[in-house]
């Protein structure tokens, strides 16, 4: 039957015997720093190293022996954690006891009535046992001072083990030497094993669908060709009253056709353009049937969605800005087939260009046109009524009649005057012979009748037509207006000129800088290259995965 021991507390004086023991404790706890296993393992099991001394067979053990290794044994079924185990054998040292592994030190401290799990101060002493004769477990002698307490021996450094079988007595250094010897071993044999599960994982989430993509690629995708062009879409020079204008600044850069080609990519890119593609060059067909892998094959009542995902992926268009140009690449299973597409796409692609500045041409020339056909009706118009005016009035023209009444008044007038002298010289004789001067007479009568019918003539109307005054009139005002009608027309065929000239400058032309052709050999797929991304991209998932999980497991543990 054991006692207790007394325990007292002490406070530690700087030089003194505690700060000593606290020193001591410090060097045994740096020392066992290279067995000390996580919490979750002790790294002690029941068996035993070669290097320990084995008992003979015909070795008897003494009773104290069997009861020692008999309660050692029930404590290692207990199940006790390595940070319990290290808690005991600490606090066996602080007690000044002898032991060989941390059972017998939690074997020991049962036995001294002292609850190896407690936790305590590193500064708390035991009093040594009466039965010690004074002297602690390590062969200290005690002190006096204190209450007869005692400092806890140190750890002597470890000895290699010796590699015979007949070692001498185990001594507790040999068997710190052993304990350690396994530990080594089983945390080689614990990285071992980590490495092979770390290996076996890389090679299910990294290696193997690696391998299953490189023989996707190097073995069953279908060999596609690649063509390649490039076009730009150019305006047509501005004349020299539009240079000088401020939309001249940026006529020749690629800033004044970027809209153009934007639109133009746009439009390659559409269910449109992939619509016409597979109506004139058949684009499902190209990409059914068993030649195509079963990954990029169409089905046979492929829906427009499906094919318009993989027109996608095999028509590629980019504008570079800094040129100005459109790149195409268009990818098919035969080099024929890539041109033949790539060619009818560039064909859509002018169509388009056509098609965006026929409007603006259009609204432009309208106007024009409008006003010149209007011009040209009002002007035939306007010869037609002096055409019907001339019919009407059997006139020519107002001024040809007028100066013919004009020359016969004055002719009549010459004849009236000779007429009258003649008279006047008759009428001077004294006796005028009548038969002479009656028939003067009569003329003189004629020629005034006449030439008063000609004035009349002129400017009234009679019942045989109108007076040459009103035909000129409206001769004259039919002849204006086709006058008029002829500047206008004139004006409008010069406005129709204008617009024409700018609906040219409005036009747009698609120049072919690199013609498609065909491959002559497969440019995809990139075995290799994609291979290496799907590593990458595997690696890089496992990597992230095992981050997180092992995060995960830091924090449920702590």
């Amino acid at each position: 039957m054991t006692t207790k021991p007394k325990v007292k507390k002490f406070r530690v004086r700087r030089g003194g015997p505690l700060s000593a023991m606290a020193d001591g404790a410090r060097r045994a706890r740096l020392a066992r720093q290279d067995v000390d296993e996580d919490d979750d393992d002790d790294g002690f099991g029941d068996q035993r190293f070669p290097t320990a001394a084995p008992h003979a067979p015909d070795t008897v053990l003494a009773p104290r022996e069997v009861a020692s290794e008999t309660a050692i044994d029930s404590i290692r079924r207990e199940g006790l954690t390595g940070r319990q185990l290290r808690m005991a054998r600490r606090m066996a040292q602080r007690n000044g006891m002898a032991v060989t592994s941390d059972f017998d030190a939690v074997r020991q401290l049962r036995a001294r009535g002292i609850d190896p799990f407690q936790r305590s101060s590193i500064l708390e002493l035991v009093v040594a046992d009466d039965g010690d004769g004074g002297q602690g477990g390590a062969g200290l002698p005690a002190r006096t001072d204190l209450g007869a307490q005692r400092l806890p021996a140190t750890i002597k450094p470890a000895q290699v083990p010796s590699t015979e079988v007949n070692a001498p007595a185990e001594t507790p250094e040999r068997l710190r030497a052993r304990d350690i010897m396994r530990i080594q071993r089983d945390i080689a044999r614990r990285r071992r094993r980590r490495m092979v599960l770390m290996g076996a994982r890389l090679a299910f989430f990294v290696g193997l669908p690696t391998f299953l993509a490189g023989f996707y690629f190097y073995k069953v995708a279908t060999p596609l060709y690649a063509s390649y062009s490039a076009f730009v879409i150019q305006k047509a020079e501005p004349g020299a009253a539009a240079a000088g204008q401020l939309g001249g600044l940026v006529a020749g850069t690629t800033f004044a056709n970027s809209q153009d080609s934007i639109n133009v990519q746009q439009y390659l890119q559409s269910r449109d353009a992939m619509n016409r593609l597979d109506k004139d060059n058949g684009f499902k067909q190209a990409f059914e049937g068993p030649k195509i892998d079963p990954i990029l094959r169409l089905p046979s009542h492929a829906t427009n969605e499906e094919t318009y995902d993989l027109y996608q992926r095999m028509v590629k268009i980019g504008y570079d800005p800094t040129e100005g140009s459109i790149k195409m690449e268009v990818i098919a299973p035969t080099g024929q087939e890539a041109a033949g597409f790539s060619r009818a796409l560039i064909s859509y692609a002018e169509q388009q260009v056509d098609h965006m500045t026929q409007r603006i041409r259009e609204d432009q020339m309208t106007g024009a046109r409008q006003s010149y056909e209007g011009a040209e009706k009002k002007l035939a118009a306007a010869q037609e009524k002096v055409v019907n005016l001339q019919q009407k009035f059997k006139v020519l023209s107002s001024t040809i009649e007028e100066t013919l009444l004009t020359n016969q008044i004055t002719a009549l007038d010459s004849q009236l005057n000779q007429a009258k002298l003649t008279m006047q010289e008759l009428m001077s004789n004294p006796n005028p012979p009548q038969a002479r001067v009656q028939p003067l007479q009569r003329r003189i009568d004629n020629i005034e009748a006449r030439i008063r019918t000609l004035r009349n003539r002129m400017t009234q109307n009679t019942s045989q037509g109108v007076s040459l005054a009103t035909v000129q009139s409206d001769l004259l005002s039919a002849q204006a207006d086709v006058q008029t009608r002829q500047m206008m027309l004139s004006q409008a065929l010069q406005s129709l000129e204008t617009a024409r000239a700018e609906a040219n400058r409005q036009v747009r032309y698609l120049s072919l800088s690199v013609s498609p052709v065909a491959a002559d050999h497969p440019t995809y797929p990139r075995a290799f290259e994609n291979t290496l991304v799907a590593f990458l991209i595997f690696a890089g998932l496992y990597l992230m995965v095992s981050m997180t999980v092992s995060i995960l497991r830091e924090q449920v543990s702590g």
